[in-house]
């Protein structure tokens, strides 16, 4: 009876050291020829200890970091963050807009159909290797062009 009762606090013990994140829903936007970065976004689902993402690596770009948006003066941009946090039992969304995973450097352009490998690093210790489709954010919409009219688009990420 105490070596059952052992080796379920043990049990216990291990379980809550290592937090257990799944991935949903996760991608990486696709860019144009020419666009040095991109961005990841998924949903974190956390069915343990709090923990946080903090870095990442991928064969596809240079450098993987952290980021998220704030609105300063009315004027919406882009920060490098330390860490994403994934709350205990609870979840973290990157979204666009939001906290996202930054593609720097990209390696190729990244097109709709693809997909690309995605490892993150998490705060106790974790690794997690992720294989990513790449996807069309603005959901296939074209942009049109007047005749004579040049339009210029820029992305902050």
């Amino acid at each position: 009876m105490m070596k059952k009762a052992l080796a379920l606090s043990a049990l216990l013990l291990s379980s809550s050291v290592l937090a257990q994140v799944t991935v949903d829903a996760p991608y990486a936007r696709a860019v144009p020829p020419g666009q040095p970065n991109s961005a990841a976004f998924m949903t974190l689902v956390n069915d343990s200890d709090a923990v946080s993402v903090v870095g990442g690596s991928s064969s596809a770009s240079d450098v993987v970091e952290l980021h998220t948006h704030t609105h300063e003066n009315g004027v919406m941009r882009m920060r490098r963050i330390n860490s994403i946090d994934i709350p205990a039992n609870g979840e973290a969304v990157l979204k666009p807009g939001g906290l996202h995973i930054m593609l720097i450097g990209l390696k190729q352009q990244l097109k709709p159909e693809q997909t690309i490998d995605l490892t993150l690093e998490f705060s106790d210790g974790n690794r997690q290797t992720l294989t990513l489709p790449v996807k069309s954010v603005m959901g296939g919409m074209k942009m049109k062009h007047g005749k004579g009219q040049g339009h210029q688009h820029h992305h902050e990420n």
